[in-house]
């Protein structure tokens, strides 16, 4: 935690560990900072231990070697990470934008074992601790492509209607026990790294989703809706925010300036 919180921080958040995955850059580390600020103790879940190293040294949250779709490195963070009352599972990502038809079936299936599996494995590893602290939040990052479809998008659609989904039923299944669940869909958000992915490491293609597109969101554009959420009241849960551009009414419908 970091020595110098601001007076504001209720004492509440400061004992109060959040975990956060994917957290090596992007939305991850917007959500880290965010809950570093706000008083939470934090713990730091990537593959890219030197970036985690260098968002540690920025806010004093603690680093764990995390890949979600590895089983053993799941349960070593939940030996790791005994208490915990905030999940923020983030990890995730897309791979192309090839229509149905000629789409990859490697890269559906490696949308599929981060986005909804990671999810599904931490989400259980960590339930346990979650539903002991007596105040315990799930926060799943889904997407506006996981409530509306488009062209191109048939994986990572398909990969975020089963966050949604899954978010749901957990919802259903936890009712009477202290734990809420929320799920988070932004739009377009604009960050180093998820188009460049998309893309396979092409920049140029990456840029061109953002083109004439006055202000897409910013990752701590999300990470304060995240921050919003984990600190209402115990007895509030947000089931579902959904937060978009100005520019964005939909997936396939976006203002772009000439």
């Amino acid at each position: 935690m970091p020595p110098d919180l601001p007076p504001t921080v209720p004492p509440a958040t400061r004992s109060r560990t959040a975990v956060v995955t994917g957290a090596s850059g992007g939305i991850g580390a917007a959500t880290v900072r965010r809950l570093a600020a706000a008083g939470f103790s934090v713990v730091a879940g990537a593959r890219r231990m030197d970036r985690l190293a260098a968002l540690a040294a920025q806010t004093g949250a603690r680093t764990v070697a995390l890949d979600v779709t590895d089983d053993a490195s799941v349960a070593a963070l939940a030996v790791a990470v005994p208490d915990c009352a905030v999940l923020v599972n983030n990890a995730g990502g897309a791979l192309g934008l090839d229509p149905v038809a000629t789409a990859s079936v490697a890269d559906w299936g490696s949308m599929f074992d981060t986005n909804v599996l990671g999810t599904l494995r931490v989400t259980q590893a960590l339930l346990p601790a979650l539903i002991a602290s007596g105040d315990g939040i799930v926060v799943n990052i889904g997407s506006i492509a996981g409530r509306v479809v488009y062209e191109g998008g048939g994986g990572y659609c398909a990969a975020k209607f089963g966050v949604a989904a899954m978010t749901e039923t957990l919802r259903l299944e936890l009712c009477g026990q202290p734990v809420r669940v929320t799920e988070i869909a932004p739009g377009m958000v604009k960050t180093e790294g998820f188009s460049v992915t998309r893309f396979g490491g092409d920049a140029e293609r990456a840029q061109q989703v953002y083109q004439g597109v006055p202000n897409p969101l910013s990752a701590d554009d999300v990470a304060d809706c995240i921050e919003w959420v984990v600190t209402r009241p115990s007895h509030v849960d947000v089931d579902l925010l959904v937060v978009k551009p100005r520019a964005q009414a939909a997936p396939h419908k976006v203002y772009r300036e000439s």
